[in-house]
């Protein structure tokens, strides 16, 4: 009988593709809200949310009773052969969740770059254009399609090539790394000047804070811009919502910090707490231009995980999880900040709502990704998962649960905090 996580491992490493990564050698046992038991009975503190997809916790009360409820109803009926309430109620809210004075429509999916895909083949369809642009350091997917548009080699796009054309990439503004917001607007220019006339793109798509590419919030006045760009050339404007949304900022949609309206805006994640769904959501003319039959997916929309979505929807209006999301951000931030005047290798420290990262490099000013990594296994040493990312890969990122109490989370900033001292080559500023 199998009972070690080495064991596992071991099983592991003989039965699945080499190419699936595992960032921590644990396996789960069970898990509640922010905090996860491996199969040796070890107890840690979850700052990863599974990639951003636990914003109501682990197994939440009324989510998991929903996803119960409906295993007695029915599991699945494929939504075009035979439609169900619970899909209906999900693009219904969507729709009333999305910004936008508009008529909106739905279509619900399975996977984050499900979305993103289906949301190129809708501004393509409706535009009658063919070339997309993104971002530097954007993460889409890893389908085909969706790595043509992210924004960063390795590990993602790696002998995987060639990719579908036309897709082109503009520079992110991302003052840290010395790109201007005047710079990445240049960069756009050249753009249309050298690769694509501005007649023939379908859509610019963005993040509105890149998740992979390491939490770099975009300036609100780069967004306007975008916005104002797009409706100068006929150009649709999608935000890339699969990690930013269901909550994550503060607002159910990371771009209405901004004020600025996307025409099609793509969410997965935490949108059913766990359960595989996701979505494209936008103006009603735009999404009602494929013919019928043109979306859709044997289990896009299952009956479970909207289901799911319609619980965690209220949870987010029961438990006012919006404003804990900048609650919790903001206490987030004021910690690792006290952090960052402690220890020199904190380079910043950002965030919106509850969608915080801090950025480390070397005495010499260049991206540490080793030090990143030594905290991320440091700490799960201690008790906590953590998570790096960034086009470098010397950003960390917390991700911790809404739910999560200001104990268990200030428990979880302790852990980090031993790891830069025991691991960080900076002396104490404060000293």
């Amino acid at each position: 009988m199998t009972t070690t996580n080495q064991e596992w491992m071991k099983r592991r490493n003989a039965a699945v593709a080499n190419g699936v990564k595992q960032t921590h050698a644990i396996f789960a046992e069970r898990a509640d809200n922010a905090e996860l038991w491996d199969i040796e009975g070890r107890r840690y503190i979850d700052f990863a949310g599974g990639i951003a997809v636990l914003n109501t916790g682990h197994c939440h009360p009324q989510v998991s009773a929903a996803v119960r409820a409906q295993l007695e109803r029915f599991t699945h009926t494929c939504f075009q052969i035979v439609a169900h309430d619970n899909y209906v109620e999900v693009a219904e809210k969507l729709n009333a969740l999305a910004p936008g004075d508009f008529a909106k429509k739905s279509v619900l999916l399975t996977t984050g770059a499900e979305a993103v895909e289906n949301a190129v083949k809708i501004a393509r369809a409706a535009t009658k254009r063919s070339a997309v642009i993104t971002f530097t350091g954007g993460y889409h997917g890893r389908t085909l399609m969706t790595l043509a548009m992210t924004g960063k080699v390795s590990p993602f796009k790696l002998g995987f090539g060639p990719f579908p054309g036309e897709v082109f990439h503009a520079r992110f503004p991302n003052a840290l790394h010395g790109v201007s917001i005047e710079e990445a607007k240049t960069s756009l220019d050249l753009i249309f000047q050298n690769d694509v006339e501005a007649s023939r793109v379908a859509a610019i798509v963005i993040e509105p804070v890149q998740g992979e590419g390491g939490f770099y919030i975009a300036p609100f006045e780069f967004l306007r811009y975008l916005r104002e760009l797009c409706d100068k050339h006929g150009i649709l404007l999608i935000a890339d919502e699969i990690q930013t949304g269901a909550g994550r900022t503060g607002k159910w949609f990371a771009i209405e910090h901004s004020g600025v309206v996307p025409d099609l805006i793509t969410t997965a994640k935490s949108l059913a707490g766990g359960i595989p769904l996701s979505a494209v959501v936008g103006r009603a003319d735009v999404m009602d231009v494929p013919l019928p039959g043109a979306l859709g997916g044997t289990y896009a929309g299952n009956p479970l995980a909207c289901a799911a979505a319609l619980a965690v929807m209220r949870v987010f209006k029961d438990e006012n999880l919006l404003q804990r999301g900048i609650l919790l951000g903001g206490h987030l931030i004021e910690q690792l900040r006290t952090m960052q005047r402690r220890h020199a290798a904190i380079a910043e420290v950002r965030g919106l709502g509850a969608m915080v990262a801090f950025e480390l490099f070397t005495a010499g000013g260049a991206p540490d990704a080793d030090l990143a990594r030594a905290i991320v296994a440091r700490s799960l040493e201690k008790g906590l998962i953590l998570l790096a990312c960034g086009i470098y890969g010397n950003a960390i990122r917390i991700l911790v649960p809404l739910t999560a109490s200001l104990e268990l989370v200030d428990e979880g900033l302790a852990i980090i905090a031993d790891c830069l001292q025991e691991l960080s080559p900076a002396v104490d500023k404060a000293a």
